[in-house]
């Protein structure tokens, strides 16, 4: 005897096949770190590759989350729709009743007799005026009637078909959540073997060195390319103390203070959940999409006359180099990628590579 398994069964016998797949997968690359003692370097390669799958989940998420408010959505309008034609069919089916009694009532009249003696003339002419309008305005309701039944029939199947969709929608939103799960815990442990292999100061100084010479070049390369895209937006310079707050959250204004050493900090960070919206400050073109060390997923927005912001620590990027972004438009989602231990975005605002102080300019 065999078990016969129904669509959903198998598609969730094939998620559930997939996630322990991944999950071996995972185990695996935790073991052969650990055999090899793997270096600082080899481990920030790691670090990478993890944040980079966490963050390829994240949006695909994301997207199921959209579509999920967007069905349910479709589905409120939906049900108005169904709401509203059932009351007119209701409605028209008690003035057919009514015109049909009507009709009945009045079926006394001899026809035929008035038609060959011309008794009562007027009055023929009357009632044969009446009858004329009652069945024009009975086949009209009539019509009327067909066309509304047509259409609830093909709302309620609208609806049917939403239904299978959400449910589709709640699968793979639930496959997703546990693949990022899984992806998550992969990257606590290749944090936390990194943190061993930095533990001295000296080797966090060098670290944080690092990761601000790469921030630093990866702001040059993106000046570069907004001055030869010859951009014609304005700049940020009438907006001081006025731009939108890009997070949710707590904010820790540590501009200018030490971080580690002589490293100083050159932005801000904005404690928020993981997976909410990272809004652009002001409308801009985005330069660089792209996990950079250190900082993790980083977005950077030219605003124009040599202005930009920066945005990192990122959970995943929701917009590409290139793409045009307006005011508070939602860029990323909020993360910890870039070895976080919580969820936060990190934020900075340059003027021709000079870091500004963002609490300054920000409307907090």
């Amino acid at each position: 005897m065999f078990t016969v398994l129904l669509p959903q069964a198998y598609a969730q016998e094939q998620q559930q096949a997939k996630l322990a797949e991944l999950q071996a997968e995972l185990k695996a690359r935790q073991a052969t770190l650990a055999a090899n003692k793997a270096n600082a370097g080899e481990l920030q390669a790691a670090l990478k590759q993890s944040e980079l799958e966490i963050a390829s989940t994240a949006k695909s998420l994301n997207d199921t989350s959209t579509q999920l408010a967007d069905n349910r959505e479709q589905q409120k309008k939906l049900e108005a729709e169904q709401e509203a034609l059932r009351k007119a069919i209701l409605q028209q089916q008690t003035m057919l009743a009514n015109q049909l009694r009507s009709a009945f009532m009045a079926g006394n009249y001899d026809y035929a007799k008035m038609l060959f003696y011309q008794d009562e003339a007027s009055t023929f002419e009357r009632v044969l005026t009446y009858y004329q309008y009652l069945s024009k305005a009975r086949s009209k309701e009539i019509t009327t009637f067909r066309s509304n039944v047509e259409q609830l029939v093909q709302v309620n199947e609208a609806l049917s078909e939403k239904a299978r969709a959400l449910n589709s929608l709640l699968a793979d939103q639930k496959s997703q959540q546990a693949v990022l799960l899984a992806r998550q815990a992969d990257r606590s442990e290749t944090l936390k073997k990194l943190n061993q292999k930095i533990e001295s100061d000296a080797a966090r100084v060098n670290e944080l060195k690092q990761n601000e010479e790469a921030l630093v070049r990866a702001i040059d390369e993106a000046r570069r390319r907004a001055e030869s895209a010859k951009s014609e937006l304005a700049g940020l310079s009438g907006y001081k103390g006025k731009l939108l707050k890009p997070a949710s959250g707590r904010v820790r204004k540590l501009f200018g203070t030490r971080r580690q050493g002589q490293v100083r900090w050159k932005g801000i960070i904005i404690e928020g959940a993981e997976g909410t919206p990272v809004r652009v400050v002001s409308h801009g073109r985005v330069l660089y999409s792209d996990w950079l060390r250190g900082f993790g997923l980083v977005t950077i927005v030219d605003h124009g006359q040599g202005y930009m912001s920066v945005y990192g620590h990122n959970q995943a990027l929701l917009k590409q180099a290139g793409d045009t972004v307006g005011d508070g438009e939602t860029i990323a989602l909020v993360g910890q990628s870039g070895g976080q231990n919580y969820p936060n975005l990190y934020f900075e605002i340059r003027h021709k590579g000079k870091a500004l102080n963002p609490s300054s300019w920000l409307d907090l």
